[in-house]
């Protein structure tokens, strides 16, 4: 078992870690690769679209076939493709490289959770599932430290060397410590027709569409500023490499701890109520910015804290928003899970070229997807009062 544990926190940190440890490079990328903002925002564009096809494979095919073999042939690709990132001659050549790394680097992301339910159940997958999810908060506050860091010595390149061994790491650590977890007569035969019946019962419901929409509309909010950090902290408010790094780890952080205090406040306060604070503090956060970009105020005192205050929205939202989305269809909820982290990955994926450059750009879109997720979660909630009752995952307090 701890062979097992250490292999599947392997797998849930290679996520965050490809998206955000090489974020602090993304000027210099640019500059290299005789590129524009958007240029480079296309390789998280384009790890996004490949991770979020990668669910929709994976997740079945591990189903049909067993966790091992696909989750092992995932790992090996990740990591060859990452090391092809290294190498890369130009940025269409990194692009399709991204695409690859992230089309396999899902099969972690997606069998990794199924071997948990394989393996363990009630208290015991509660505690693995815990332990999992505190390593995919801290990860993003670490990433961009650690990428600042070896970008300093090595370049940007460097980064993709060090991600592609954590890859190889994975991958050795799948073949020796990730038995097959599930056995032949549990598998599923039923192929795509099965597939799309349960599809069509999770997006027939409509307030788990509203919960999911508030849930990826909310994570573009936090995509947009992912893929505009690097520039908005260095270029527009003149901070140094090591400096933007410690900045964006500061609101991972502020993340994070509004998700323990999500955590303390849930069984008390209900998950609808903290989910319509998270959404309106991501809202009024980025309207903010907004403003003081418009009126030309902006300022490394007064950004920072309001992008903590996005931030700390961002913490209340997502695990709520997931946990009302998915408790809408318990008797689907694979289907409901694949189909929330595909949406979820595809708008990211949408709003990463978007945001170019400038301040008035970012936070217009941070804007826009956070207002778009407010109103996803009020469409939720009516849908919920119109039909008379709650989700599964509600709790007092809703």
């Amino acid at each position: 078992m701890p062979l097992l544990t250490g292999a599947l926190a392997l797998l849930c940190v290679v996520g965050p870690l490809s998206t955000d440890m090489y974020l602090p490079a993304f000027p210099r990328m640019g500059q290299e690769l005789g590129t524009d903002a958007s240029g480079v925002q296309l390789t998280l564009t384009a790890f996004l679209v490949g991770m979020t096809l990668g669910h929709l494979v994976f997740g079945p095919l591990s189903d049909r076939y067993g966790r091992r073999g696909p989750l092992l042939a995932g790992s090996v690709v990740c990591a060859l493709a990452t090391a092809l990132c290294a190498v890369a001659p130009s940025l269409e050549w990194l692009v399709g490289a991204r695409f690859v790394a992230g089309f396999a680097g899902a099969a972690g992301i997606v069998i990794g959770r199924a071997v948990v339910a394989d393996v363990a159940e009630g208290a015991a997958a509660a505690k693995l599932l815990a332990l999992l999810m505190t390593l995919g908060t801290i990860a993003p506050i670490v990433a961009p430290l650690a990428g600042g860091g070896v970008i300093e010595v090595f370049g940007w390149r460097g980064v993709f060397w060090v991600l592609s061994a954590v890859a190889a790491a994975v991958a050795a650590a799948v073949a020796v410590g990730v038995p097959e977890s599930l056995p032949g007569e549990k598998r599923r035969r039923g192929g795509l027709g099965e597939f799309a019946a349960s599809v069509r019962e999770v997006v027939g419901d409509r307030a788990y569409t509203g919960y999911t929409l508030a849930f990826s509309f909310g994570f573009g909010t936090l995509f947009c500023y992912i893929a505009g950090s690097p520039f908005l902290l260095q270029n527009v408010l003149g901070l140094s490499v090591g400096a933007s790094a410690v900045a964006f780890s500061c609101g991972a952080v502020v993340a994070a701890l509004a998700g323990v205090v999500n955590a303390r406040l849930v069984e008390r306060a209900g998950p609808g109520r903290l989910l319509r604070t998270g959404l309106f503090a991501m809202l009024a956060g980025s309207a903010a910015l907004l403003l003081a970009a418009g009126t030309g105020v902006l300022t490394a005192a007064l950004c920072l804290p309001l992008v903590a205050v996005v931030c700390a929205g961002i913490g209340l939202a997502f695990s709520n928003a997931a946990a009302l989305a998915i408790g809408r269809v318990p008797g689907a909820a694979g289907t409901a899970s694949a189909l929330l982290g595909t949406v979820q990955s595809a708008l990211g994926a949408v709003v990463a070229p978007l945001v170019g450059d400038t301040a008035g750009a970012l936070f217009f879109w941070m804007t826009v997807c956070a207002g778009l997720a407010v109103l996803s979660g009020w469409a939720a909630e009516r849908a919920v009062a119109t039909e008379g009752r709650p989700g599964r995952a509600a709790l007092p307090g809703d």
